[in-house]
């Protein structure tokens, strides 16, 4: 019998000690079609398309879960009340996001990597990841007058 192939985030759960159930599967692969940045409107929305029979309360606790295990984030992109929750690559991700046209930017190389050590020793701790935000203008509106509300 072959050894099944999982993709990183699926083999994280499962060295979690975490099943592999059919909702989880789904809405991580939701997740994934949607770019890694999804409300949790546009969550259940996408999860319905794939399969109709999982409820929002098993979508729900597939995000605590993943929450939980730093395979995603909720962000408060757009101010809005509503996060959005993004995937975490390898336990981190990193945005800038435009205070005036709301444009997202991601970027790869935070260079944390030192930080995060030095926490790690200092505190005792063990991280599992972080999520960067830094808000600012973006390239097309930081030459524009500033909008007045």
């Amino acid at each position: 019998m072959s050894e099944e192939i999982l993709s990183p985030r699926m083999q994280r759960l499962r060295d979690a000690g975490y099943k592999l159930t059919h909702a989880r599967i789904t809405v991580l692969n939701a997740l994934e079609r949607g770019g890694g940045h999804m409300t949790s409107t546009e969550l259940l929305d996408q999860v319905e398309a794939l399969d109709s029979s999982i409820g929002r309360a098993s979508v729900f606790r597939a995000l605590d879960l993943f929450t939980r295990l730093s395979l995603v984030r909720p962000t408060y992109i757009d101010s809005s009340v509503t996060p959005t929750y993004v995937l975490m690559p390898d336990g981190h991700h990193h945005h800038i996001i435009c205070t005036q046209c709301s444009r997202v930017i991601e970027f790869e190389d935070c260079g944390l990597g030192a930080l995060t050590h030095t926490l790690e020793e200092r505190l005792g701790v063990r991280l599992t990841g972080h999520l960067l935000e830094f808000y600012g203008l973006c390239s097309t509106c930081k030459d524009q007058p500033v909008r007045e509300e």
